[in-house]
């Protein structure tokens, strides 16, 4: 038995659309939906973080002074953590924060949220809602009705229009439906995809 996922408007082609019920009547997985979003975070952070340690900072060869006799604390070389010119103590490595998730974990999680955005009523669908040229003004006319403070546009694929038009209207991002992110779908208020987009996550997440 399918579900049916709402037009954006009543005067929209696109009408009501019949969605399989297995990817879109999944039950909310809280856990896995956190674990989806932090490891999408953890992969895009750069990890490219570096510092010196003693042994990576220049000079510090020669023992600064003798080991006796100065009144002075023992000191082996200038590079010493303590010195205002040495090296960090821990000092911070490039490195990876990808995390590890299955392919089929992705997939429930994916569902997960695509069904809750359905039960609040968020999804909807439509194919008007494409704009006919590049012009931003053409886009905005389209979303103006929209009560939403940040809309996510799934597609099959970007045209050069729905590129152009899209990039400066800070609230809206478009998305493919071959590169879905948990991040902006999670945050999205609205979300709008085309049939193509629909029936493209159906064989995706099935």
């Amino acid at each position: 038995m399918g579900l049916e996922i709402s037009a954006l408007n009543k005067e929209d082609s696109a009408g009501n659309v019949e969605a399989a019920d297995a990817v879109f009547g999944q039950s909310f997985n809280e856990t896995l939906v956190h674990q989806l979003v932090t490891r999408f975070l953890a992969g895009s952070r750069a990890g490219t973080k570096a510092q010196k340690t003693r042994s990576d900072v220049s000079g510090g060869g020669a023992k600064p002074w003798k080991q006796k006799g100065t009144g002075r604390a023992r000191s082996g070389t200038t590079r010493s953590p303590i010195w205002r010119t040495g090296g960090v103590t821990f000092a911070a490595r490039p490195r990876s924060y990808e995390q590890k998730l299955n392919k089929k974990m992705f997939r429930v999680g994916i569902r997960s949220i695509l069904s809750e955005l359905l039960r609040q009523g968020r999804l909807v669908v439509s194919s008007d809602i494409l704009p006919s040229s590049f012009k931003t003004k053409d886009l905005s006319e389209k979303l103006k009705n929209i009560e939403a403070k940040r809309i996510l546009i799934i597609v099959e694929s970007v045209d050069a229009n729905l590129a152009l038009a899209s990039r400066n209207i800070p609230y809206l991002e478009v998305i493919e439906a071959t590169n879905l992110n948990p991040v902006l779908l999670v945050g999205a208020d609205k979300v709008i995809a085309t049939p193509n987009a629909l029936k493209m996550l159906e064989v995706r997440l099935s």
